[in-house]
């Protein structure tokens, strides 16, 4: 996480859709924030004991206010159902300074934004970005209800020319096809998706299917599975030169912690990249969804709160 931290308040909080808040951020004292890129997040310090990233989803450049947009996730490990019940207007908190690990390339000669229902959130940063700077892009907001999709006034009001909206329930003609919408492919046009993690995974899949080399296909998980199966193995803490078996079902962290050393996290899932290590021996067995695949061939870092181990043992930079 950044070691900036920053004391804000709760501006405004406004409820659009089912279960979706939106939350203007200001300083405590007054001040400006520090500047954001679109696609930036911050990480939230929702009580003493919980930490969530959330995207920022307000235009660059906005130094007064941080916008957020919140679902009140029915499988919610605390975070989201502690913040729809807590954060109101005058609310005070914590956040740490925006963090940017889904920028948009400014090389793309056009672009395809993608969000899945709360998803939408850091694709309005990126075409605030986009139509500021005069780019061609598209933004396609999928969702199941119209009832549930926040941003609709604002999306239709500043993004007309570019909005194409998705509702499940609204017929088969106009839902989300990305068959269609990324062809024809062009080396020129990158593609960029957030939301759930099934959606995300066919919109990322399709894309590839439709001839997208990965590095023009752009993606922010925000909650995955963690699957923690496999065979025990050895980690060495190199700093300490203390070990610990890591074994089936338990986290990398976990075992750590077993013998006093603690690992920063925050998401415990594998999306934020809070907890990533040095790998300085060793082969891991990569279930995150934050490392590129270029990332993950190096074979230098490890998400530990959720990855394993494909060699007997790992020595990490700790």
């Amino acid at each position: 996480m950044s070691s900036e931290i920053i004391d804000v308040v709760v501006k405004t909080r406004e409820d659009q859709a089912t279960d979706v808040a939106v939350f203007e951020l200001g300083r405590v004292d007054g001040e400006s924030l520090p500047a954001f890129e679109a696609g930036a997040h911050i990480d939230v310090h929702v009580t003493p004991e919980i930490v969530r990233q959330y995207s920022l989803s307000n235009a660059p450049g906005a130094g007064n206010t941080y916008r957020l947009g919140i679902l009140k996730d029915p499988q919610s490990r605390g975070g989201s159902e502690a913040i729809h019940a807590i954060f109101k207007e005058g609310t005070e908190l914590q956040i740490s300074a925006p963090r940017n690990h889904f920028p948009l390339d400014d090389t793309a000669e056009r672009s395809i934004l993608v969000g899945g229902g709360i998803g939408i959130t850091p694709m309005i940063t990126m075409a605030y970005a986009l139509k500021a700077a005069g780019k061609p892009f598209e933004l396609h907001y999928c969702c199941r209800t119209r009832s549930s999709a926040g941003f609709i006034d604002e999306l239709c009001s500043e993004f007309s020319d570019y909005l194409q909206l998705h509702f499940d329930d609204l017929g088969d003609e106009q839902r989300f096809n990305p068959e269609t919408t990324f062809q024809p492919c062009d080396a020129g046009t990158h593609i960029y998706v957030c939301g759930p993690t099934g959606f995300m995974d066919w919109v990322i899949n399709s894309a590839k299917e439709q001839g997208y080399p990965s590095d023009h296909v752009h993606f922010e998980y925000f909650n995955a599975e963690v699957d923690t199966s496999g065979a025990a193995f050895e980690v060495v803490a190199a700093q300490s030169g203390q070990s610990v078996m890591v074994e089936e079902g338990q986290s990398i962290t976990e075992a750590l912690a077993t013998i006093g050393i603690k690992v920063d996290v925050s998401c415990e899932q594998g999306v934020c990249g809070t907890c990533i290590c040095d790998v300085l021996e060793g082969t891991p067995d990569h279930k995150d969804h934050f490392l590129t695949e270029e990332e993950r061939e190096d074979n230098d870092q490890i998400v530990v709160c959720c990855s394993r181990a494909k060699s007997d043992k790992l020595v990490l930079d700790i």
